[in-house]
């Protein structure tokens, strides 16, 4: 099973933008959506579409690269023993993701907190983890508790909380077509289910401005 590499521009400012393909999924994919545009009754032959194949193909691997990826590993990879109790929030990560149902994307932000129980995580590391597990074929709820679950499993922290905050153009696009639709969900785990006060300062940081 053979992997190509390609180099897409210049390295500008010491950086390289280096997209991985496996050759022989792109030409699976590509084939059968050449029979898609086909049976659209597009012409995939003309010159706009001629390509069209291979770029869908990459597209959809990129978008779904979070099955080769172990979020677990992730956090391990940067776990350090520090004897801090306080809630640690990570807000305003960005989150791209794509519904499994029309495979149409749904995006927005997630905010994530813990509160270390003898480990803390390089903070870099979470937005990994949503990456990880947002680049897969996903509904917004699962999203939500596998992201929650990874970090308390990881990390065996006094609790977890995670809100995600996502449109889905399967509603804006399609179906219902309500444009300003906002889908929120939450997964809380340890004193932030069982302490009030601990969950009501979390939905306070996240929703509070430093300006």
């Amino acid at each position: 099973m053979s992997t190509k590499e390609a180099l897409n521009g210049e390295s500008r400012d010491g950086y390289v933008k280096i997209d991985r393909y496996n050759d022989e999924k792109i030409e699976a994919v590509a084939a059968h959506y050449k029979d898609i545009l086909s049976q659209l009754g597009e012409d995939p032959e003309r010159e706009g579409l001629v390509k069209t194949p291979e770029r869908v193909a990459k597209a959809l691997q990129y978008l779904t690269h979070g099955y080769d990826i172990k979020p677990d590993e992730i956090l391990k990879s940067a776990m350090f023993k520090e004897d801090y109790s306080q809630m640690v929030v990570v807000k305003d990560i960005e989150v791209y993701s794509m519904c499994e149902h029309h495979m149409l994307p749904f995006f927005g932000k997630a905010h994530i907190a813990y509160i270390p129980n003898g480990h803390i995580v390089g903070l870099s590391k979470i937005p990994r983890v949503v990456d990880a597990f947002s680049r897969r074929l996903q509904v917004q709820e699962r999203l939500t508790n596998e992201i929650r679950d990874c970090i308390q499993n990881t990390l065996s922290p006094m609790g977890v909380a995670v809100v995600m905050e996502c449109k889905h153009l399967c509603m804006s696009m399609r179906g219902v077509q309500k444009q300003n639709s906002v889908t929120t969900t939450s997964a809380f785990t340890g004193t932030f289910l069982s302490n009030d006060k601990t969950r009501a300062e979390f939905l306070r940081l996240i929703t509070a401005s430093l300006d």
